[in-house]
């Protein structure tokens, strides 16, 4: 899309020149036109496409030579590189305008969203019974451990903890800082972790979390002490979740960081451990806490959570409920 629209702003551009640094007078910034023009068409209408610029993929990072066939892109699937090649080719050769292109790739982003959307649609309308049981506590928890289980889930432990958060902000006087995107570092959001909580009505984090999809080690915990030593303002507490095995060494490793800290309480959690513990405590809050995570599953990003594990967990929430009908 960004070396279509680059030779429609420049009719001298050679599509397959998306680099500078190739030195020639029909080279451009394939990732200028990315960022400036591509990203936010993207985000404004809801495309089904990561807004993150394409070159920073590994297949396009860090090239210098055309984008000719006979380039052999290290992306998955191979296929899907290789007739990207050949478009570019066909634009270059003139066999095809390049707002021909562009026009047919958005024609087909629309209708992959309004298709998806439509999925979405009809899933949601099957959970709106008025007669159906409000799920228990352990039944949602079975559900989000479904959830879990799920392909390319990673962003979910970062939903869980905020959804937990966001429903029972009214009573905790604590509220969620705005979540940074699940592929930005903390050093470019300058945050302490994937979540972070602050006091109500002000902007003190008193609480970080910080997402593991594997065993939380002893190097985690001194980059975490690492991020706290310099902080101005006083966390109270910096909270490892994690979904797999708590070693018995880095458990008590963290708790020997308290006076490092100078007074910081740095723990590991198992995410389901914590998500049970929370909805046995905040019970009449379980609804609420359901609907929220529901929200923020449905509002992440394609890149974040995919299309097919939103389906999936308005899927299992169906399953689940007519279960519950049903008993």
């Amino acid at each position: 899309m960004a070396c279509a629209l680059a030779r429609i702003h420049q009719s001298t551009a050679d599509p397959r020149k998306p680099y500078t640094e190739i030195g020639s007078e029909d080279a451009f910034s394939g990732r200028s036109y990315d960022e400036k023009y591509i990203s936010r068409l993207i985000y404004e209408n809801h495309l089904p496409l990561n807004p993150t610029t394409a070159f920073l993929t590994p297949a396009f990072r860090n090239l210098n030579k055309p984008l000719t066939v006979d380039v052999k892109l290290n992306g998955e699937p191979p296929h899907t590189y290789e007739m990207t090649l050949q478009l570019l080719d066909e634009i270059y050769q003139g066999r095809v305008s390049a707002e021909d292109l562009l026009t047919e790739v958005l024609r087909f982003l629309v209708l992959i969203r309004e298709e998806r959307k439509k999925r979405i649609e009809i899933l949601l309308d099957g959970l709106k019974s008025e007669n159906k049981l409000t799920l228990s506590s352990e039944e949602i928890v079975s559900l989000i451990e479904q959830h879990l289980k799920c392909k390319n889930s990673s962003r979910l432990p970062v939903l869980i903890v905020a959804a937990a958060y966001q429903s029972v902000k009214d009573k905790l006087k604590e509220e969620v800082l705005p979540l940074a995107s699940h592929q930005a570092a903390d050093k470019q959001t300058r945050s302490f972790g994937d979540v972070e909580i602050c006091l109500e009505n002000e902007d003190q984090v008193v609480t970080v979390y910080e997402m593991k999809r594997k065993c939380v080690t002893i190097d985690d915990i001194d980059s975490a002490c690492v991020k706290i030593s310099p902080a101005s303002r006083k966390i109270n507490n910096y909270i490892f979740i994690t979904t797999e095995t708590i070693e018995d060494d880095v458990r008590l490793y963290a708790l020997s960081c308290y006076e490092r800290t100078e007074g910081t309480e740095i723990a590991i959690l198992d995410c389901i451990g914590f998500l049970r513990h929370f909805l046995h405590i905040f019970h009449r809050s379980r609804a609420r806490f359901l609907d929220t995570y529901q929200n923020l599953v449905l509002s992440e990003p394609e890149s974040a959570v995919s299309q097919a594990l939103k389906e999936a967990f308005l899927a299992l929430r169906q399953a689940a409920e007519d279960r519950g009908s049903e008993d």
